[in-house]
């Protein structure tokens, strides 16, 4: 590539570079050591050595070109290349397009004035169409050179950025350079001649965390296919982790979520993709996840500061983070202060106290928020002010009034000018009710000890109002999180919900759009209007309100309402559970919010088809009980216990197992902390039942355990009448169970498991894959170490096509809907990288026919693409009987079709396109078991892992063939499969033998059918099938390859001579080939799959390049 002209001292320089090429104006030179035998002796090791670690423009390339002028002893650099070829065509042009336009010139100093020029004007050219667009793009070209040279990888691929790092092999740390790219995590190091090169893709990684010991002080642990890797010595560790997280999570969501991946523009193109953005794409996840704001919102700027904190008189310090629509604080001095300032709050923001830099934000609520220590206070005062005066123009006035929380003073405010916006035009139709309020209103009058702690309650909160604010930008503080763990008010609960869930911004921004969504979703009929009315009489069926149809309407509005504005996730079982809840508490509309904002922000991809944010969390939560409670991993047999019982936990936050006036405690918990008050309270249910579950001897023992115990919880301060409460009931009944009070066990949680980070997006890990390896393994006769290793092959051949072709067929037909092991196709050309890196018989002369064969037969649906299912069968490991008949069944249709590459010189080889073309040609076939079509997971949201493997199990049975049904092979056909033989047997020891033994069969076939026809009636005066008996014996005398072609000869002239298709049955080519032992000893020979698979590993990436 072209270089930005620098200077160069070529006195020192002459040690390391050898002399190539020279001319008047230009000089080319080759590293020294670089292309030469035994790497150039220890000057040439330690050259490599110093390309390896330094970071400077002479470790680049092997190649480069200077500039010089005569009688001048300066030269600069022009040009560098990874390979001679690429330094010979910048050579030629120079020569070609240079060379004579400088002999016009007088001084040397024009000359070199003229050739600088010109290759800037090139790297200019070169840059409009180029996808460096890092801070430093010289030296990140640099990079970008080393990391094509070193790893070869496609030209799609995008390198975001590298950095200079320690790779821990054993003890030894090994300097070198880390690169991260949009698919691949990538290391190179050269030291002494010892070189290190490892590629990682993102989505094999199955953990990645910083991690510290005695020897790493901070390092990078990743895990990949079951191996640890260790970086260290980051200049930056926080900024590099940073980046791989998101690269992580950018792989997993393109290949997981392909919808909104592909609705993600940025995202959507690799070459869009820059460190820049996704160190901004991070921050700005980071900040809306923190502070529960709607997606759409960008951190624009951080300023640290102190803010003044009224109530406890004086300045915590953090940062001021603001966004497009929002002010926010974080305290970072262990206040856990926070403060959330809608900019369609501010009435003013005005410089307070300059000396120290004051900044003055005034709300609607007659509050005052001062910042102080603010750096370039004054142009932030100017910049809030534009963004102040641009939201409060008359669009905005409606969504004022919906959060004009902030400035109430009283709950009953509140509840009264939020439902504004529901009451319009739709009154009739949309609830501005909770259904607590018209189910179980409150009685003032007459207050029992339960009402009365309800009231002290209320009042504890009402004095959190006056000190730190009511509504939107209330200060939340640890006294905050410590009412919300005695349990949220009955009356206060809807509105705190949607404060915490921050589904009051999402309200206050989309004025009107809830009643509008119901008068355009009522009367839809779809798939998720059939399940919801299914599901609508089981949703809290004990509750009053929803034995009427004030509460079922309400349900059938929100959850209607919902699958219309997202059909992606459309209606979800356990969705019906939760509104029931949400709706008692919370009007309507603010219900629906709610619902958005638990499954689009607070959970998501919890509530589809695949559920991969609950297994996401399962994944967690196991990891979490390996490390905190040791003792019941030891015990339990099968880890995904614990996934399958605690997937409703997730999925309903404990509604569904816990009393419903129990179960709103966690959902009080759950919207201020997230899911990790779910993780919390289900390591506590374990730890509580610790020495019960230990002594459980199966599965169905210790659910019961498990159930029992959620039978006792109780809220023994619940003001719920005893006709509405579950666990009083059930409770009395079952007094063998001490009862246990749901605040105190919240309580205890937050003290001992208080520490749960946040959940991993990197963690995914699909619960079923093994078992239903297994149940392959059984009817491949692979092992099921062997068939994990295939499976990780054929996977990764399908995320390639995903990497650099975003419009892949592939991607195209992927159905999320269908079981893992399937969901997942490769084409024909995919295909035939594999069968090339796995086949036993990949060494024949017409493999790329028989790798097409191959794919036409395993093509039942013929759309060109097939699933792991499928690609395990053509991997043939059976007895010699099975892979005869494989054989057999490639060389009669559908498989079979006459293949004839358009480019000789090529031999057996297919072009893709010519590949692509045979494969697409109409087979006429039924498929017998189509397992896409039919499996009892497609289209269903509930998944029946154990109908799908009984089904599984049945296509197994019918897959049994009878020898005896299988088609006769007409003469045409038996000729092509004689060929395939002949090609088989080539370079094998025992290669003449078989040849010999080929021969001996074919005649007698021959012979054999030319009797058969001679009894069944008169024969046709043309020529006999002893002709082909005759070209068969020649084959010996001439090779196989002659004999093949006179055969194909001498089969087509009896095509064309003859009136009647000779045929074979495969009992009679059965039979003739197991009296040849040479035969049997050839097909009965075992194959070393392992070692294929590790040949294939380390190749498939450069196969897949070279093709």
């Amino acid at each position: 590539m072209w270089l930005k002209p620098e200077e160069v001292l070529l006195k020192n320089a002459l040690k390391l570079w050898v002399l190539e090429r020279s001319n008047q104006y230009f000089v080319l030179q080759r590293r020294r050591g670089y292309g030469e035998e035994g790497g150039g002796g220890l000057a040439g090791l330690l050259v490599g050595t110093l390309d390896a670690v330094l970071d400077s423009t002479s470790k680049v390339a092997p190649f480069r070109i200077l500039h010089q002028t005569p009688d001048s002893q300066v030269y600069w650099s022009i040009a560098c290349g990874a390979s001679r070829e690429e330094i010979t065509e910048h050579w030629d042009w120079l020569e070609n397009n240079v060379m004579n336009t400088l002999s016009v010139f007088d001084s040397n100093e024009d000359i070199t004035s003229f050739v600088q020029g010109k290759i800037r004007g090139l790297i200019a050219e070169e840059g409009k169409g180029s996808f460096v667009k890092e801070e430093d793009p010289e030296k990140f070209r640099e990079g970008l050179m080393k990391f094509e040279r070193c790893f070869g990888l496609p030209e799609q691929e995008k390198l975001v950025t590298y950095y200079s790092c320690s790779y821990w092999k054993g003890r030894v740390p090994c300097q070198g350079w880390l690169y991260l790219s949009t698919n691949f995590l990538s290391f190179y190091s050269f030291l002494l001649g010892a070189e290190i090169k490892l590629i990682i893709s993102w989505d094999e990684i199955s953990k990645l965390e910083k991690t510290s010991n005695v020897i790493l002080t901070e390092s990078i642990h990743v895990c990949s296919r079951g191996e640890d890797h260790y970086f260290s010595m980051f200049l930056h560790i926080n900024e590099t982790f940073l980046l791989m997280e998101q690269l992580a999570n950018y792989a997993v969501r393109r290949l997981f979520d392909k919808e909104t991946f592909e609705n993600d523009l940025v995202l959507h193109d690799p070459l869009q993709i820059t460190k820049r953005g996704l160190e901004s794409r991070a921050h700005s996840e980071q900040f809306s996840a923190f502070f529960r704001l709607p997606k759409e919102e960008t951190l624009k700027e951080v300023h640290e500061c102190f803010l003044w904190v009224p109530f406890t008189h004086y300045n915590t310090h953090g940062k001021m983070c603001i966004s497009e629509n929002y002010i926010c604080f974080a305290s970072q001095d262990g206040s856990l202060c926070s403060v959330i300032i809608p900019l369609r709050e501010v009435i003013a923001v005005d410089k307070a106290d300059p000396a120290n830099r004051g900044v003055s934000i005034s709300t609607k609520g007659k509050r005052a928020f001062r910042f102080t220590e603010v750096k370039d206070f004054e142009q932030l005062v100017t910049k809030l002010q534009i963004k102040c005066n641009a939201t409060s123009n008359p669009q905005h006035i409606i969504s004022t009034e919906v959060a004009t929380s902030s400035a109430s003073d009283s709950p009953k405010d509140f509840d009264e000018l939020s439902s504004k916006t529901g009451q319009r035009d739709n009154s009739k139709t949309v609830s501005t009710e909770a259904l607590m309020t018209v189910y179980h209103p409150q009685d003032a009058e007459n207050l029992d000890s339960k009402m009365l702690k309800e009231k002290m309650k209320e009042q504890s909160w009402n004095i959190l109002f006056v000190e730190r604010g009511h509504g939107v930008s209330m200060f939340r503080t640890k006294k905050t999180r410590d009412l919300v763990v005695r349990g949220i008010p009955e009356a206060l609960r809807g509105e705190l919900w949607l404060l915490f869930s921050g589904a009051v911004n999402d309200m206050a921004s989309n004025p009107g759009y809830y009643p509008e969504l119901v008068e355009k979703s009522l009367g839809t009929c779809t798939l998720a209007t059939d399940e919801i009315e299914r599901d609508l009489r089981r949703s809290l069926p004990e509750h009053p309100a929803f034995q009427s149809d004030t509460g079922i309407s309400a349900l059938r509005r929100v959850l209607t309402a919902y699958a219309y504005r997202n059909p992606q996730i459309g209606y979800c079982q356990a969705m019906n559970i939760l509104t029931s809840v949400l709706l008692l508490y919370a009007k309507e509309e603010e219900a629906f919010w709610l619902l958005v904002a638990v499954c689009e922000r607070m959970l998501p991809d919890y509530f589809n088809r695949r559920i991969i944010g609950a297994l996401v969390d399962q994944a967690v939560f196991e990891e979490l009980i390996r490390v905190h409670l040791p003792q019941l991993t030891d015990h339990m047999t099968d880890m995904t216990f614990f996934s399958s019982v605690s997937l409703s936990w997730f999925l309903t936050l404990f509604i569904s197992v816990l009393p419903i006036e129990s179960a709103v405690n966690v959902v009080d918990c759950f919207f201020y902390d997230g899911i990790k008050a779910i993780l919390q309270l289900g390591l506590a249910v374990l730890e509580y039942n610790m020495e019960k579950l230990l002594t459980c001897k199966d599965d169905a023992e210790a659910v019961t355990v498990l159930n029992r115990f959620f039978d006792s919880v109780t809220n023994k301060d619940s003001p719920l009448p005893p006709a509405v409460q579950q666990g009083t009931s059930l409770s009395d009944t079952k007094s063998d169970h001490p009862k246990v009070d749901i605040t105190d066990l919240i309580r205890e949680l937050s003290l001992f498991y208080g520490f749960i980070p946040k959940r991993k997006d990197s963690l995914i890990n699909f619960l079923f894959i093994l078992f239903q390896l297994r149940v392959v393994s059984q009817d491949v006769k692979f092992s099921p170490s062997d068939l994990d290793e295939l499976y990780d092959l054929f996977k990764k051949e399908h995320f390639l096509s995903c990497y650099w072709n975003v419009n892949s067929p592939v991607l195209r037909h992927h159905d999320a809907s269908l079981p893992y092991l399937e969901q997942y196709r490769i084409d024909c050309q995919q295909f035939r990288v594999l069968c090339h890196l796995l086949s036993p018989w990949s060494h024949c002369a017409n493999r790329d026919s028989l790798a097409l064969w191959t794919f036409r037969l395993m093509d039942e649906s013929s759309d060109g693409l097939i699933n792991f299912k499928q690609f395990a069968y053509t991997m043939y490991n059976g007895s010699f009987t099975d892979k005869l008949k494989f054989l057999f069944k490639l060389h009669i249709p559908p498989a079979f079709t006459e293949v004839e590459s358009l480019s000789p010189s090529k031999g057996g080889d297919l072009s893709k396109e010519e590949l692509i073309h045979f494969s697409q040609l109409s087979g006429k076939h039924q498929s017998v078991c189509n397992a896409l079509k039919s499996s009892p997971e497609k289209g269903k949201g509930k998944v029946d892992i154990q109908a799908y493997l009984k089904q599984w199990q049945d296509e197994l049975l019918k897959k049994e063939e009878n020898i005896r049904d299988l088609p006769r092979m007409n003469q045409s056909q038996f000729i092509q499969f004689s060929k395939t033989l002949y090609n088989l047997f080539h370079g094998d020891p025992e290669e003449e033998l078989l040849y010999r033994a080929i021969a001996v069969v074919t005649s007698l076939l021959l012979k054999m059918e030319e009797v058969g026809r001679r009894l069944q009636g008169p024969m046709s005066p043309v020529k006999s099938p002893v002709a082909i008996t005759e070209v068969s014996a020649e084959s010996l005398q001439k090779g196989p390859e002659e004999g093949s072609s006179k055969q194909t000869e001498g089969g087509r002239a009896q095509s064309l001579k003859g009136n009647h298709e000779w045929s074979f049955a495969f009992e009679q080519i059965l039979a003739s080939l197991l009296n040849e032992p040479a035969f049997v000893r050839f097909f009965e020979k075992p194959q070393e799959i392992k070692a294929k698979i590790e040949s294939a590993k380390n190749l498939q990436l450069k196969a897949r390049t070279r093709v």
